[in-house]
C-alpha cells in the first residue's frame, strides 16, 4: 500500500507498480495491460514503472466500473469525458445511463436465472415423484 505519509495530492508522488497491485488488489499483470491498452502511462526510471496520482485514480475508476459490470471500453469512456469545467455533467449523464443499462440487463438476466432455477426444480420434482412411484425410494 502507498506509504500514508507521503503526501497523496502531491504531483510528485509516484506510486510502484507493486504498490498499485497491492492497494488494489489485481496483479502486476492487470495493470500491465492496462499501459499496454494505453489507459496510463506510468513514468519511467529504467526499467521501473512510477505512477502518477492520474494513473492511481484512473485504475481506481476503472476497477470501480469493472465491479460493477462495465466493460473496459465502457469505463474509459466515462472516465475520458472528465470536465470539471464544465461541472462533469455529461460524464455524469453518461454514468447513469450506463448504470441504468447495466441495471436493466442485470434484473433480466435474475428474472432469466430464476425461470431457469423453477425449471429445475419442477423437472426434479417430476423425477422423485416418478421415482416414488415406482417405489425406488434411494
Amino acid at each position: 500500500m502507498p506509504d500514508r505519509n507521503r503526501p497523496s495530492h502531491s504531483p510528485d508522488t509516484t506510486y510502484t507498480i507493486s504498490e498499485l497491485a497491492k492497494e488494489f488488489e489485481v496483479t502486476t499483470r492487470t495493470i500491465r495491460f492496462y499501459e499496454e491498452k494505453g489507459l496510463i502511462a506510468p513514468l519511467r526510471q529504467g526499467q521501473k514503472r512510477l505512477y502518477t496520482p492520474a494513473d492511481r485514480v484512473r485504475i481506481k475508476l476503472i476497477l470501480r466500473g469493472k465491479r460493477i459490470g462495465m466493460t473496459l471500453d465502457e469505463c474509459v469512456e466515462v472516465i475520458d469525458m472528465y470536465d470539471p469545467a464544465h461541472n462533469n455533467s455529461e460524464q455524469l449523464r453518461s454514468l447513469i445511463d450506463t448504470v441504468r443499462d447495466r441495471r436493466a440487463r442485470f434484473l433480466q438476466q435474475r428474472r432469466d436465472i430464476d425461470d431457469m432455477l423453477a425449471g429445475l426444480d419442477e423437472v426434479q420434482a417430476l423425477c422423485e415423484q416418478a421415482l416414488a412411484d415406482a417405489g425406488d425410494t434411494q
